[in-house]
This record gives structure tokens, C-alpha cells and sequence, in this order.
């Protein structure tokens, strides 16, 4: 049937759609009007021969289209509404340099796809890349109807006055519902994506769909949309509906079945035009505003399998191992405290009645230690000898001037029920001449542990406290805007569907209601539960220590290593917070939140580092409000790093001075006991120092051991700087991290070195955690290097690493880091809780300090 019309173009919409067709009775009315009124927006000569032909699928129409004709092709097909079947049209443009494209329309029952041919992508910078051959498959509309035949209608129209040849293929596709757990392969590019249907079976609410492929480019993306027409399925507006992810090897996400009130989902597969949001290179600029680049050959061969994900008995069982670990954890505590109050009772009675005993047993129970080497001994050092007589004479010939008077045990006991409340940190070193005999005392060859306790102990008990006050405060004012933005985080990424704002491992992300990966957060459960555990164990010897000074204990007021609390809350308080930060850093991973993940770690790695000094030096150790500003400090520097550090070589140079200058300072802090000055003269002393003890004679350092630490901490400092500057790692967080802990290592190893080296023990509980920590260690840090994604790449190529989860079907291998870190630092503050036990019935002027 010919039908003559005098209109030249359809009115479109913006985006290529129809907004109506032309039915059989309207073009009739419409060719009558052209014909006998003249009507029409050109002259009423000019003319458009539209031709309608019977189409059949599977049959390839060669056909020239031009100005002066349009043709359309009628297609009908049988739909059933428990058979899914897809229709895909096909088209070749034979022709080259057209002055116009060739237009498609497509219209069906409930839609319209139209597009032109050559096909232009747009990329980056306006590039513009054509295409000459394209297939797009059609939406298929629900039925209601057991079956039912529907008709749709190819147009094919140009404005090109020369004779266009252009191939036509519509076809269907047999395979367009994917089956559960059944691998299904088919080829992709930027014109010619690739959608098919899956409907969730009976007695499934979870599937993840898994999309693999053996070439990392071109770059891809694969969508998750709603049976609604029309499919988003090309470059430039894939990213308007659904959820969505980049991809080049790998592409997972999680689909639920209460997303989608039909049961059922499309799964769509686009090649992008242009490989940099994957990661690849970037194409020239183009010369020409307007000039089309050759894309080249960009098909790409994709895998896609549904499988269904967990069911609710697998979260369960996931939920009671996290709980039931850390729990039992709690049960141990509770059994070895028995077991330790049972030892305590026949401890008493043997001092009840030591006369039952024999005397091994009798300091067997008692705890008494092996006489040290230097008690009784002498110390070598840069061959000179002195004892421990003239070591105690020394401390006591400054007692009376350095404001400790010896006091009895019954005034001691007053004092320690008078309230701390009515004591101020400035109460230290009250009298004009402190200073000097701190300079006599800790500058000493040769110092114990009760040169540097001779504070009052209310005071430093309050000083140190504050650590956990102010610890505490800084948890509430950090987390509260964390918690916030990381809900901010996830509402976006449910709202948008975009799966590259996060940084997930989409093959074991298993979702918990607006949670995207509840497994990882759950696995930091252990942090907040150890913490709180070691909370309850500090407070436990608090309570027993407070009570021995109330009964005028002997051993606690005058033995072993001062007692002061504050730090250790503080550190149960930040293993706690790290849980709970960690926790809302996996809400959504991602570059700009992983301070969250970080910012707690180094205030472990430093109050652990503060408790040590502490040990030995109570009197000089820093203050919190020095300590937390300093931390501030670090943490200011990571993120300048993280902002500004990627590939930045003056943000390095800088940091790195600032780095090495630090350590000098420390040393010199250290190495001198706080017992010097930064002023206008440090580098005439400095001159006259290198002068008289390596020019005039060549004398080694006073302080061996504290000189042996310090300088290997100088070599470490100095060899991890120079790594920064010449390496300049992307990951700087994880950098500054790896310092801190590189210092702590070094620091601990040290002191228990000195501590066997001064003819101390270790007791057998210390050393099983020392033991079980080491280990736990190890395997936690093998499950923290199998990286299954990093924010240091893009979100496609951190999916490269992603793995399938090997706990219970729940937990992946940075779930088994969670929970075997947390079990290591809770191990690592025991050590140092209980490595020092030993020295409990020790006077402290028998205790060395190093």
C-alpha cells in the first residue's frame, strides 16, 4: 500500500522518543487532507512516498533509503505469559561518508526505540565515536493473556537526498531468560548491548549476579534495572535507572527479590566507549571539536551466572560464631580469675600460717623473684664498676631535697582516702630548688625505678586519668559526625545505584536491610567486645590495688612498678572506639572515609608506646594533653596525605624533614630525660658537646642502652622517610600507620631484651600471651595481604581482587583479619598489663630503669 505525505519529520522528544504514531485510519484521514487540502508545512508539491511492507524475522532486508521514501517494515510474534522471548533488531549502514544518518524507529505495544546509523557516542572532552553497525534488543511488555500476538513497525527515514544502503535484520533471541546457576556467554560493544531476563524461582528472596570476562578491556558496565520499558542500555544513559557497576574482569552484585515487584529483573551488559573510568589510557584530544575518532574493534566477550546468595539460617550461624568467639573469651577471663582468687586465698593463708610450709614452697607462692644481677652484683659499663649500694646511696642522698619525705604507712593510708578532687597537676615540683635536684637525679649514670616515682601518687594518679577522660570525650565528637556521614554514605548508594562510590568485596557483600556488607561490619564486633573485656580486667586490678593501699599493703606502696590505671582505660577505651569505627568505615569503604578506619589505630599504637615509658618513668612520662596533641598531629598529617599526597613530590620533601626532625627531637627528649632546653643556645651546646666528647677525647655515650634504642630507632625512622620520598606510596594513611607500628615493635622488643638483660622473669602467664599474641599476629596479618580490594585503583580494577568468602559462607578473608586482629591486640595489651608481675614484691630501688 503506497500513501502519500507532505510531512517531513516526526516531532520527537529530546532523548529520540515518539511521543505518538500513525494508526492504519489516521494516515488514511492524514493522506486524504495531503492530498485534496494541500496541508503541510512545505510546499504543497513536494511529497514523501512511504512504503509498508510484511516483514519476517530472520530474513536480512537490503534496502536504499533516501529524502524522498520511508519505509516500514510490519512484524507480528505470539508472546506467552509463561514464556519470555526476546526480539532483536539488527542494522548495517553499506554506505560511507553520508552527508545524513538513516533514523530507526521502533514502535511497539507500549513503547518506542528509535536511534540513527551511523550510531555517535560521545566520550570524554566531547569525542565523538561512530558506528556503523548496531543491535539493540527490544523491551518486552508483561502480558496478562495466557497468549497473545502483538504487532510492532520499523520505520526507516533519512534527509539524505542521496540513496543510503542500509541491511535490516530483526531476529529472535531463544535464550533471553538466564537460568539459576547456569553460565550463559555472549559479545557486547558500545553499539551493541546485551540484556537478558531473570525471574527470581520459588523459595529464592537473594541472588547474585556474577558477570566474568577473560579481557580487561574494553571497559564495561553491567546494570541491574526493573522489568519497565525503556531499557536503559547504552553509554551515555545506563547510569539513569537500576543499580550499576564499571567492570573489566569482574562484576558482582546482590539482588533482593522485595526490589522488584514483578519477581524479576533485567541484567544488562554495556561497553563503554572509552576505557578510563576503568582505569585504561586515555585517547588523544581531539584536533577538531568535530571529528570522529575510530573506537576500533571494542567487542568483548562476557560470562553471566545468577546464583542465589545466603539464606537467613546462614546470617544467623554467622551472627553466633562472631558471638560465640568473643565470648568464650570472656568465659576464660572468668576462669583464670578463679583460678588467680584461689591462688590469692592460699597465698593469705600461707601468711597466716607460714609455719605449715616449707620455705620453696612458701616464695613459690609468694612470688618471689630470683635476686637480680645487679642487686647483688655490679654493673660494667665502659669499664667502670658500680654497685647497687652506691646506686641506692645516690637516690637517697637527694630524697630530702627532692620533695619526698619518708612517710608511715599510717599516713600514707590517710593520704590516699583524702579526695583527688582537691588535687591540681600544677601541685608538681613545688619547691624553688626542684629543678636542680632533678637535673642531679635524672642525669644519674645509672637509675631505678624509684628515682623517677617520686611524685605523689594522687597526683599522678589523677594526671594520669585524664588520658581516659579525654579519650572519651574525643570518641563522642569524633564518631558522632562519622556515623552520620557514613548513613549519608549508604543512602546515596541505595538511592543512586551507583556501586562505585563503594569500595566492596561484591563476591561475599552480603546486605542486611539498608547495609550493603553486613558481614563486614559484624566482624568488628570483637574490638568493641575485647575492649570492653580488657575495660573490666583493668577495672578488676584497679579495685584489688586500691584496696591493698587502703589495708597499708607493703608490696603496693612501696614495691614493684607504680600502678597507674588511666592509660590502660584509655587503651580499652580506643580498641573499643577503632570496632566501632571500623564498622562504620565498611558501611561504605571508599578513599575519602578510610581516616575512619585509621584514626584510632594510631592512637593504640601511641598510647601503647606511652604506656611502656610510663612503666619506668611515671614521674616524666607526657602529659594527655601533650600526648593527644601530637596525635592530632599525625592524624592532621594523614589527611594532608590522603588530600594531597598522591604523586606530590613537595608534600613529600616536606613531610619528610618534618619526619626526621621530629625523631632527632624524641631522641634528644629521650636520651636526656627531659633534662634539656630548645633555645637560642642548643647549637653553641650542641658545638661544645661534639667538641669535648669526640675532638678533645673520643669518650662513648653515657647512656649505653638508651643510646643502643635510640639509634636504632633513628636508622628505622630514617630508612621509612627515605622510602616515603623515593617511593612516594599511594596509600599514605597505611604509610603513616606502618611507621607507628614499625616504633612500637621496636620499643617493645627493647624493653623486654633489658628486662631479661637486668635478671628479671617473665611470669608464665605473660609469656602464653606473648606467645599466642605472636602467632595470632602472623596469621592476621596473612589474611590482611590478600587485599581483596583497594581504593588506590578504580572501582573496576579493585573488583579484579574481589574472592568468594570461605567462613560459613559469611565471612571473607578481611572479615578473618577483623577478628584475628582484634584478638591480637587484646593480647598485646595483656602483655603489657602482666608482663611486669614479676616485679610486684620488688623494692623499686632494685628495679632498673631502661
Amino acid at each position: 500500500m503506497v500513501l502519500r505525505s507532505c510531512w517531513k519529520s516526526r516531532h520527537k522528544t529530546s532523548s529520540g522518543h515518539v511521543h505518538c504514531w500513525t494508526r492504519p485510519g489516521f494516515a488514511a484521514l492524514l493522506w486524504l487532507c495531503l492530498t485534496h487540502l494541500g496541508c503541510g508545512t512545505g510546499a504543497v508539491g513536494e511529497t514523501k512516498k512511504v512504503v509498508q511492507k510484511d516483514a519476517e524475522f530472520d530474513v536480512t532486508y537490503n534496502e536504499t533509503v533516501t529524502s524522498d521514501n520511508q519505509t516500514i517494515y510490519a512484524f507480528n510474534h505470539t508472546i506467552s505469559r509463561n514464556k519470555t522471548e526476546g526480539v532483536r533488531v539488527s542494522v548495517d549502514v553499506m554506505s560511507e561518508g553520508l552527508e545524513s544518518p538513516i533514523l530507526f524507529v521502533v514502535r511497539q505495544k507500549q513503547a518506542v526505540l528509535s536511534f540513527q546509523v551511523p550510531l555517535i557516542l560521545r566520550g570524554l572532552y566531547q569525542r565523538k565515536y561512530p558506528y556503523a553497525h548496531v543491535g539493540r534488543t527490544l523491551c518486552q511488555p508483561p502480558t496478562r493473556a495466557a497468549s497473545e500476538t502483538q504487532y510492532f513497525f520499523v520505520d526507516v527515514s533519512t534527509l539524505s537526498s542521496l540513496g543510503t544502503h542500509y541491511q535490516l535484520r530483526v531476529s529472535r533471541v531463544d535464550r533471553f531468560t538466564l537460568q539459576t546457576d547456569k553460565k550463559f556467554s555472549f559479545t557486547a560493544s558500545p553499539s551493541q548491548p546485551q540484556y537478558f531476563k531473570y525471574v527470581f524461582p520459588d523459595g529464592v528472596d537473594t541472588v547474585i549476579v556474577k558477570v566474568n570476562s577473560e579481557m580487561t578491556f574494553p571497559c564495561s558496565v553491567m546494570s541491574i534495572q526493573d522489568i519497565l520499558c525503556p531499557v536503559y542500555d547504552l553509554d551515555n544513559n545506563v547510569a539513569f535507572i537500576g543499580m550499576y557497576q564499571t567492570m573489566t574482569k569482574k562484576g558482582a552484585i546482590t539482588v533482593q527479590r522485595k526490589d522488584f515487584p514483578s519477581n524479576s529483573f533485567y541484567v544488562v551488559v554495556v561497553v563503554k566507549t572509552e576505557d578510563e573510568a576503568c582505569g585504561g589510557p586515555l585517547r588523544f584530544y581531539p584536533l577538531r571539536p568535530d571529528e570522529l575518532i575510530d573506537a576500533g574493534n571494542r567487542s568483548k566477550v562476557i560470562d553471566v551466572v545468577v546464583s542465589p546468595a545466603i539464606n537467613s539460617e546462614v546470617y544467623v550461624m554467622g551472627m553466633l560464631f562472631c558471638l560465640g568467639i568473643f565470648l568464650s573469651f570472656y568465659l576464660l577471663t572468668f576462669l583464670v580469675a578463679c583460678l588467680e582468687n584461689k591462688r590469692m586465698n592460699k597465698r593469705r593463708e600461707v601468711l597466716l600460717n607460714p609455719a605449715d610450709m616449707s620455705p620453696a614452697e612458701t616464695a613459690s607462692l609468694l612470688g618471689k623473684t630470683p635476686a637480680s644481677p645487679y642487686e647483688y652484683g655490679s654493673f660494667a659499663d665502659n669499664g667502670s664498676t658500680l654497685s647497687s649500694e652506691a646506686v641506692t646511696d645516690s637516690a637517697t642522698s637527694t630524697d630530702n631535697n627532692y620533695g619526698y619525705m619518708e612517710r608511715s604507712l599510717d599516713s600514707v593510708g590517710r593520704s590516699r582516702q583524702e579526695s583527688l578532687s582537691s588535687v591540681e597537676e600544677d601541685d608538681y615540683d613545688t619547691l624553688a630548688d626542684i629543678d636542680s635536684d632533678k637535673n642531679i637525679v635524672r642525669t644519674k649514670k645509672f637509675l631505678c625505678v624509684s628515682d623517677l616515682a617520686r611524685k605523689d601518687k594522687r597526683i599522678l594518679s589523677k594526671k594520669y586519668q585524664i588520658y581516659f577522660w579525654n579519650i572519651a570525650t574525643i570518641a563522642v565528637f569524633y564518631a558522632l559526625p562519622v556515623i552520620q556521614l557514613v548513613i549519608t554514605y549508604q543512602t546515596v548508594v541505595n538511592v543512586t545505584g551507583n556501586q562505585d562510590i563503594c569500595y566492596y568485596n561484591f563476591l561475599c557483600a552480603h546486605p542486611l536491610g539498608a547495609l550493603s556488607a553486613f558481614n563486614n561490619i559484624l566482624s568488628n564486633l570483637g574490638y568493641v567486645m575485647l575492649g570492653l573485656l580488657f575495660l573490666l580486667i583493668v577495672l578488676k586490678r584497679d579495685i584489688v590495688h586500691n584496696r591493698a593501699l587502703v589495708r597499708n599493703d607493703l608490696n603496693a606502696l612501696e614495691c614493684g612498678i607504680p600502678k597507674h590505671f588511666g592509660l590502660f582505660y584509655a587503651m580499652g577505651t580506643a580498641l573499643m572506639m577503632e570496632g566501632l569505627l571500623s564498622a562504620c568505615y565498611h558501611v561504605c569503604p571508599n578513599y575519602t572515609n578510610f581516616q575512619f578506619d585509621t584514626s584510632f589505630m594510631y592512637m593504640i599504637a601511641g598510647l601503647c608506646m606511652l604506656k611502656l615509658y610510663q612503666k619506668r618513668h611515671p614521674d616524666i612520662n607526657a602529659s594527655a594533653y601533650t600526648a593527644y596533641a601530637c596525635l592530632a598531629a599525625v592524624i592532621f598529617f594523614s589527611v594532608l596525605g590522603v588530600v594531597f599526597g598522591r604523586g606530590n613530590t613537595v608534600f613529600w620533601i616536606v613531610f619528610s624533614v618534618i619526619h626526621i626532625l621530629a625523631t632527632l627531637l624524641l631522641s634528644t627528649q629521650l636520651y636526656y630525660m627531659g633534662r634539656w632546653r630548645l633555645d637560642s643556645g642548643i647549637l653553641r651546646r650542641m658545638v661544645y658537646v661534639i667538641y669535648t666528647d669526640c675532638i678533645r677525647q673520643c669518650s662513648g655515650p653515657m647512656y649505653i642502652d638508651r643510646m643502643v634504642l635510640l639509634v636504632m630507632g633513628n636508622i628505622v625512622n630514617w630508612s621509612l622517610a627515605a622510602y616515603g620520598l623515593i617511593e612516594r606510596p599511594n596509600d599514605f594513611a597505611s604509610y603513616l600507620l606502618a611507621i607507628a607500628i614499625c616504633n612500637l615493635l621496636l620499643y617493645f622488643a627493647f624493653y623486654i631484651i633489658m628486662k631479661l638483660r637486668s635478671g628479671e622473669r617473665i611470669q608464665c602467664l605473660p609469656v602464653v600471651c606473648i606467645l599466642f599474641t605472636a602467632v595470632v599476629w602472623g596469621f592476621a596479618l596473612f589474611f590482611f595481604f590478600q587485599g581483596l580490594s583497594t581504593w588506590q585503583k578504580t572501582p573496576a580494577e579493585s573488583r579484579e581482587h574481589n574472592r568468594d568468602c570461605i567462613l560459613l559462607l559469611f565471612f571473607d578473608d578481611h572479615d578473618i583479619w577483623h577478628f584475628l586482629s582484634s584478638i591480637a591486640m587484646f593480647g598485646s595489651f595483656l602483655v603489657l598489663l602482666t608482663m611486669d608481675d614479676d616485679l610486684d614484691t620488688v623494692q623499686r630501688d632494685k628495679i632498673y630503669v631502661f
